[in-house]
Parts: C-alpha cells; structure tokens; sequence
C-alpha cells in the first residue's frame, strides 16, 4: 500500500528528540534544538509585501520574474566575484520555495532507478532531507564522515574508484549544519574537477554562506570562474531563512549548470511550488540589501564571543567558522539532551539524530538563534548542568 522506500528513513529529527524528552516544547523551555533564526524581519519586507498586495490573485510563473532572477544573478556576481556574464539569469536560476525542497528534487532529477543501485554521498553527519532525497530517488546514501575529525569537511576526492564508478550525486553543505565547517576554494575546486571526471552532480548547499565568522566562505561558483567559468555538473542552493531572518517567507534559489536546470525546471513544473508574485518581489529586494546582512552577521558573531567565553576549554568548543550552531562534545549526546531539559528546560538536538554510525553520538547541536540576552541564560544554564 505504501512506498516501501519509506521503511528505510528513520523519523525526522525533531520528532525523535520529542519521543526521548517525552513531549513537546512547553512556553517556559528555552528551544535551541532547531535552526529557526529569532532576529527580527528586515522591515522592509512588510512594505514591500503591502505594496505587492495586489499580486496575491495571480498564479506566479514557476519560473519566478524577471526582476527576481535579476537581483539574484546580480548578488551572485557580486558575492562570488564572477565574471559579468558568467550567470544567464533567465537559463541558471529558479526560484524554490526554501530549499529543502530542492535539495530533496534535485535527487529524483539526477538519479534513474535501477538493479545496480547508484550512489548519493553525504557528509556525515549531515542535514536530514539529503537522506530522504537519496533514499526516496531509490538511490544508496554513501556516507562521509568529516576528513580532519567530526568537525571537520568530507574529503570525496579520497573515495576508491569503484565507488566513485556508482555516484550520481554528491551532496557537500559550506558552512556546515551542524559543524559550521567551510570548505576552502581549493576544495571546492577539487571536487568539482571530481564531478566532471566521474560525470556526477554536485549539489553544494550554500544556504549559511552569508552568516560567517572571521572570513567570508567561498563558493562553488567562485570555484567555477576559477576552474573555467563553466558550471558544468554544479548546483548551488540558496535561502532568505537565515540570511535574511525570515524562515516563514519559504524563499530560496537554485543556481548552476543550465543543462541541469532545464531538466529540474521540468520535474518542478509537476511537483514543484510557485513562489507567489509578492514574494518574489519581497525577495528581490532582501537579495538587493546588504545592510541587514551585516546586523544579522554582527549578532551572530556576538553570540559565538559569548559562547567562546562559556565553553572554551569544554566540551571539545571550536569556534565555527560559519552558521550559527554549537557542536559540542558531551560524550552522550542523547544523555545529555535528556539532562538538559529535566534540570533545566533547555532544548538542544542529540548529534546521532543527524549522523550515521557512531560518528554524531557523542555530540549535541545548539542552535544560536536567539537575542543576546536569552542566549547568554540558556548557555549560562546549559554550562552549569552539563
């Protein structure tokens, strides 16, 4: 009656912690399990969504607008210092409604079923929809785990050849959920010199790139211009969620090889969400604004001082390079998520709930996604329990 793919996917994340703590977050708990950015809305985003009001009766073009893929191509350009040219709005970028959707379709685009079960690599531990988008694609996740420690960024381009023979798609996430690692220009050149070599996708989720510490992360597209200026067999995922606070606003884009993106632009138009005309307008302006980006970074990079001053020297504390969580070492993360919310209601996510075998088990991930001030409490508390 069922798809028996579904037999495979453990429960989400969140769901998981709820069985163990027993129930749900009560009004009186202090959440830092979930990476749901607190800071407030950009304001202009109410204005321009008021100003827009009048295009909520319209069926959006699954293509998004022209302004839209303009301000998008433009930001790119800009950030990932490409060459002018080097982004054909209209050809290499999508609009998606965030990008958990398309880092889910982008495996039933890339992957056909078949008796010899291809491959899908995955850093380990890892952002949960990657699994599913494999799994589901009838596709083995082959995982990775961090090549300098679990702190750390895989390293595919060490993988034998016989499984490199089988891999059709290969996720990599800079910054890192959870870990904030970064993966460096070097990096990220060799693994898209790796992709073309064995003809794979490599879907690079880019969604924390704006939220840095020290030193602004590269891209994959940066690494393209660097290569050739070619985007073969690359896509970039991108979101508003954290760059811009506004997780609600459900808006992001994918970017990359126009080949690829003609084909995912096909499976969408079936399965795909539009992006409504005053989100789209909405976005275009977010994507245009650098002002709020640096306020959002700032408060970022005040938590990780505080969380510097708290944990350094415990729990295995490294500072992360990018996003804005914690990945601490506690020797049972589980034991540890359940102490923490029967002594002090704080509630933070297990690291095996985000990994395979035993590489997350002794970890937990905070978010940092509160003010300053509920921020210092909870880390506060959560240092005096554990």
């Amino acid at each position: 009656m069922f798809n028996a793919q579904l037999d495979q996917l453990t429960d989400y994340p969140f769901q998981r912690l709820t069985d163990l703590l027993g129930g749900a977050a009560t009004p009186d708990s202090l959440v830092m399990s979930i990476g749901e950015p607190q800071h407030p809305p950009p304001p202009m985003l109410a204005r321009v969504l008021a100003e827009q009001a009048g295009s909520w009766g319209k069926y959006p073009p699954a293509n998004g607008s022209p302004d839209f893929r303009r301000a998008v191509a433009d930001w790119l350009t800009e950030r990932f210092q490409l060459p002018a040219g080097m982004i054909d709005a209209d050809r290499a970028i999508l609009p998606v409604a965030g990008t958990r959707e398309a880092l889910y379709l982008i495996a039933q685009t890339v992957i056909t079923p078949g008796q010899d079960r291809p491959l899908v690599l995955l850093p380990n531990p890892f952002y949960q929809v990657y699994v599913g988008a494999a799994v589901m694609a009838g596709a083995e996740p082959y995982f990775v785990a961090g090549a300098h420690g679990p702190a750390s960024q895989p390293d595919y381009t060490t993988l034998p050849d016989d499984v490199l023979a089988r891999v059709k798609l290969a996720y990599l996430c800079s910054p890192a959920n959870p870990q904030g690692s970064v993966a460096s220009l070097d990096m990220l050149k060799r693994h898209i010199e790796l992709a073309r070599r064995w003809n794979f996708i490599l879907a690079v989720d880019e969604c924390y790139s704006e939220i840095w510490d020290a030193e602004e992360p590269a891209g994959a597209l940066s690494a393209c211009a660097r290569l050739d200026g070619s985007m073969d067999n690359v896509m970039v995922f991108h979101s508003l969620s954290k760059r811009s606070s506004v997780p609600g606003l459900r808006s992001g884009f994918v970017a990359g090889d126009t080949r690829l993106m003609a084909a995912f632009a096909r499976l969408r138009s079936y399965g795909g969400a539009a992006t409504p005309l005053p989100i789209l307008a909405a976005a275009a302006a977010l994507w245009r604004d650098e002002d709020h980006v640096r306020e959002n970074r700032d408060l970022y990079r005040a938590k990780l001082d505080m969380a510097e001053r708290i944990f350094a020297g415990r729990f295995g504390f490294v500072r992360p390079a990018g996003g804005f969580f914690l990945w601490l070492d506690v020797g049972d993360g589980e034991q540890a998520a359940l102490k923490l919310w029967q002594q002090a209601k704080i509630r933070v996510l297990p690291g095996k709930y985000l990994s395979r075998g035993d590489v997350g088990d002794r970890f937990i991930r905070v978010a940092l996604v509160h003010d300053l001030a509920i921020t210092e409490r909870a880390l506060t508390l959560m240092a005096q329990t554990l």
